[in-house]
Parts: structure tokens; C-alpha cells; sequence
């Protein structure tokens, strides 16, 4: 769980997640490198 929430224009902290091919990608090999854009949908791709 998150110490405190981010206000905007803060960095995103590092994470990793795996890759639609099961390998595993971190914010951090990205930064610096390209622009990143994170966006959540609530409720994707469930029933509610």
C-alpha cells in the first residue's frame, strides 16, 4: 500500500508488471527514455 498519494505532476514511483509475453517490464526502464502514459479504467472488463 502507498505511503501517500501522489499529487499531480509528481513521479510515479517504480513499479513492474509483466508484458503480454510474460516478461517482466519496469516504469524505470522507460523513464528518460519515452513519455509514459498510465490510465486506469474502473470496472474494465468486469460485470460491473
Amino acid at each position: 500500500m502507498a505511503k501517500a498519494a501522489l499529487k499531480v505532476g509528481d513521479p510515479a514511483p517504480d513499479f513492474s508488471l509483466p508484458d503480454q509475453n510474460g516478461r517482466t517490464v519496469r516504469l524505470s526502464d522507460f523513464r528518460s527514455k519515452h513519455s509514459v502514459v498510465l490510465a486506469f479504467y474502473i470496472k474494465a472488463f468486469t460485470s460491473g
